[in-house]
């Protein structure tokens, strides 16, 4: 069965690897419903965030692909219970709206949003939530004169996670294999080598 997932990975930050992983999805036919890329809690250590619609069995096998990914160092898949997520919205209406219709105010405010800029010719609002709170007013302020809207990607954090840092030294912890056997050959190049 169907459901929405959210793909947590931690990479290296290479060029190329947001394609490569791209790739990934679209020789599936999955749909990205959004993908956000942001630093982590790690320099040097970036984090993809991506949403998909698919079921849990193609998702466990995306994830264990996308970890075969030399700069991949850590894949996880979520359902929308195991994380805590956000989105962002902007919306523009011209202020002459805003400020005559009370309506328009009212349902700002019971929306948490909040001018970010107000110019003569118009007001541009934010407001943060999930994707059903931020459609249900972009709507609503549609038949409102809504000039202008954006919604970002989804930005999450896992709740049963205690950070990948955690995870990073636990591998650091970890024995090394075997020594490291210096190669009794490598100052005899000229004897070894010769042509």
């Amino acid at each position: 069965m169907k459901q929405e997932y959210t793909i947590t990975v931690y990479t290296e930050n290479h060029i190329g690897l947001l394609n490569r992983i791209a790739i990934m999805f679209s020789r599936r036919k999955i749909n990205i419903e959004s993908l956000n890329t942001s630093p982590s809690e790690i320099e040097g250590i970036h984090r993809f965030t991506i949403v998909i619609n698919e079921a849990e069995d193609v998702v466990k096998k995306l994830v264990r692909q996308i970890e075969k990914q030399v700069e991949v160092l850590k894949a996880y898949y979520n359902t929308n219970d195991e994380i805590v997520w956000q989105q962002l919205a902007l919306y523009k209406m011209s202020t002459d709206k805003v400020i005559a219709d009370v309506k328009v105010e009212r349902l700002l405010r019971k929306y948490g949003a909040r001018a970010v800029v107000i110019r003569k010719d118009y007001t541009v609002f934010e407001t943060t939530g999930h994707r059903e709170e931020i459609d249900k007013l972009t709507e609503v302020l549609g038949s409102l004169g809504l000039i202008e809207f954006v919604r970002s990607a989804r930005v999450a954090i896992i709740n049963a996670s205690s950070g990948f840092y955690e995870k990073l030294q636990e591998f650091e912890a970890e024995k090394p294999g075997e020594e490291i056997v210096e190669n009794e050959f490598l100052d005899k190049q000229d004897e070894v080598f010769s042509m």
